[in-house]
């Protein structure tokens, strides 16, 4: 048995809690059925992040031009404008998948009921990258992370993780 010598072993990714994240948001803007899909624009209206490296508030401004595919599931295209406790400016994007399976849908078409849905129930993941100027967070642009969505009362909120 011959055993290739370029597969290396490769380490387990490991994560670190970076911050939990609210967005606040603004009524959608519906740009119809085009021809990827229903383009939405879900605007960012303010909110706060805290973590333990980090702290702050959502610049409002930003959001996600969100896009539903036919099959249902939302493909998410973030910006935000992240600022610190301290007065440092960051800008985060991420992109993500959310998808609602068939069963759920009408759920969570209901403002009624869609906060009180259980998020193990569906999928909903981002992958969030930073960028600033500061040197007090400079360490950020160079941090990969992951995080998990769910809805809260007005708006959206994540567990972010860094990946180590």
């Amino acid at each position: 048995m011959s055993t290739d010598t370029r597969i290396k072993s490769v380490e387990t990714i490991r994560t670190a809690a970076l911050f939990d994240i609210v967005v606040d948001l603004n009524a959608p803007l519906e740009f119809g059925d085009g021809p990827l899909g229903r383009r939405v624009l879900y605007g960012a209206a303010g909110g706060s992040f805290e973590g333990p490296r980090l702290r702050g508030e959502v610049v409002a401004g930003g959001g996600d031009w969100a896009l539903f595919r036919p099959d249902g599931t939302m493909l998410l295209d973030v910006r935000l404008t992240l600022r610190t406790d301290d007065g440092e400016l960051v800008h985060m994007t991420y992109q993500g998948r959310w998808v609602i399976p068939a069963d759920l849908r009408a759920e969570m078409a209901d403002p009624a009921t869609r906060r009180r849905i259980d998020p193990a129930r569906y999928y909903f993941r981002t992958n969030p990258l930073f960028e600033t100027g500061s040197t007090r967070y400079a360490w950020l642009n160079d941090v990969v992370a992951v995080g998990t969505g769910y809805l809260v009362d007005g708006g959206v909120a994540y567990h972010v993780e860094q990946v180590l």
